[in-house]
């Protein structure tokens, strides 16, 4: 059934008809994925979409990867690289904005949102990797997780999205666990264990 999107804060819709409602799109997670209060790394995760969850779009920024999506009564916004949506009987990653793809555009104010933000840069770019159905790798022992959360370090802020497969900058400093062969680090808020070898992110904590 056609509906009117409701838009977050000033959002509005570059290609909106008045008078027309637009059908709203549907798309997939292809690996977890959070939602996060605002479209960028630093701002905090208040959802979390599992490996092929459907999410109904509202809009993307234009010339940027964050989307507006809803998901189970969450509004927020999510990574558009892990979302792929059907066209032509397709799976098409929304990131690659193909012609055939109508994604409304939408805007962003902090000022109206009302959304809590982090002052911290964001000093890098996550790596794009392998997805990883499901989003995990490895099932680290539990003793890990408490010496983890137990000696939290400074978050680093990276552009793009925590998800495993994700590799991470030569610039980040990864911390070792005592008798275990990942390390770990904080990364946009989250503590995530990383293969030393690869630097790629192989379990996130939530």
């Amino acid at each position: 059934m056609n509906k009117k999107f409701r838009l977050f804060g000033t959002a509005s819709l570059a290609t909106c008809i008045p008078g027309i409602a637009l059908a709203a799109m549907l798309a997939n997670a292809l690996t977890d994925l959070n939602i996060r209060s605002g479209p960028g790394p630093e701002y905090p995760v208040i959802g979390f979409i599992r490996a092929q969850d459907a999410v109904t779009m509202i809009g993307c920024i234009e010339g940027s990867l964050w989307c507006q999506v809803t998901h189970k009564g969450k509004e927020g916004w999510a990574y558009s690289q892990y979302l792929s949506t059907e066209s032509a009987g397709n799976r098409v990653i929304i990131s690659e904005r193909r012609p055939g793809i109508a994604i409304p555009t939408v805007t962003y104010s902090p000022a109206t949102s009302g959304a809590a933000v982090t002052t911290d840069a964001v000093t890098g770019a996550l790596v794009s990797g392998p997805v990883v159905v499901g989003g995990t790798a490895v099932v680290p022992p539990e003793q890990v997780q408490t010496y983890v959360t137990s000696n939290p370090v400074d978050p680093v802020y990276l552009e793009g999205e925590v998800v495993v497969g994700a590799g991470l900058p030569e610039t980040v400093q990864l911390r070792p666990v005592p008798d275990y062969n990942y390390r770990y680090v904080y990364v946009n808020r989250q503590p995530v264990l990383v293969d030393p070898a690869s630097r790629r992110i192989v379990y996130i904590y939530r």
